[in-house]
């Protein structure tokens, strides 16, 4: 079990709690700059939780190391499923391309088609963790209900795939600061993205791929969606109708997607 260190931010903001319960135990009659100031922090903690892509509450993995984007690599990660309407001609588009990508998955859509989370590793793809059961409210869970969603999914995921996911990655990537010991324990790392498109809410297929191949660099780390993805003007995932021009201008920019 790894040990938890909390981070800079974290830290402070102990010592802001601390003195602030010591503030009004010795100084009463300043009671407003107490309460003020743990106000302050607790704004900053919710802005910390509701911003996927900072690193405030912990460590956050946004792109990939230094020698990795050197290499060209990159990462396509893909969230929500598996979705057997969508998954298996994600995995067709992948392998036309000959690209590897990492699905976050939801421990009970895996569940409900174990065959088709078995093929994903098949294809040469990894599973990451994406909680069991996606609620929406997951960042308002304390820490013993966080751990328990986050373990049940681990125990899913490995069980079906015969592979333990290494990252995590919260619904929506919203957390609070009970997340990052969760994860400690867990030997779990966060890792969000460098750009994401939204396309879970936007079927438009240009604006998707433009939202994530503008400033395509080594070491992005881009998100789609193959489960709860928005549909297009055609009525199909929009994810299917941007993954290959998508794939098509990472190659053309000379880079390679990886795994995480």
């Amino acid at each position: 079990m790894a040990r938890w260190q909390p981070s800079p931010f974290l830290r402070a903001s102990a010592v802001i709690h601390a003195g602030a319960g010591a503030g009004l135990l010795l100084a009463p009659a300043h009671w407003p700059l107490a309460v003020g100031a743990l106000a302050a922090n607790h704004v900053v903690l919710t802005l910390a939780g509701l911003l996927p892509r900072n690193g405030l509450l912990g460590p956050n993995i946004t792109r990939l190391p230094a020698d990795a984007a050197a290499r060209g690599e990159i990462v396509l990660s893909i969230d929500d499923g598996p979705d057997p309407a969508v998954t298996p001609r994600v995995l067709d588009q992948l392998d036309a391309a000959k690209a590897r990508a990492t699905f976050f998955c939801i421990g009970r859509r895996a569940a409900a088609h174990p065959a088709l989370a078995r093929e994903i590793i098949a294809r040469g793809h990894t599973i990451e963790n994406h909680s069991e059961h996606h609620w929406k409210r997951f960042s308002t869970f304390g820490p013993r209900r966080m751990a328990q969603e986050i373990s049940a999914a681990q125990d899913t995921l490995a069980q079906i795939t015969g592979h333990a996911p290494r990252y995590f990655r919260p619904p929506a990537g919203l957390r609070n600061p009970f997340l990052d010991p969760v994860l400690a324990r867990l030997e779990l790392r966060l890792a969000t993205w460098t750009r994401r498109a939204y396309d879970t809410r936007v079927g438009d297929p240009q604006r998707v791929l433009e939202r994530l191949a503008n400033g395509l660099t080594g070491g992005d780390i881009l998100l789609l969606h193959d489960g709860n993805a928005a549909r297009s003007p055609a009525g199909q995932a929009v994810i299917l109708d941007v993954l290959p021009r998508l794939l098509a201008r990472i190659h053309a920019a000379g880079l390679h997607p990886v795994t995480l």
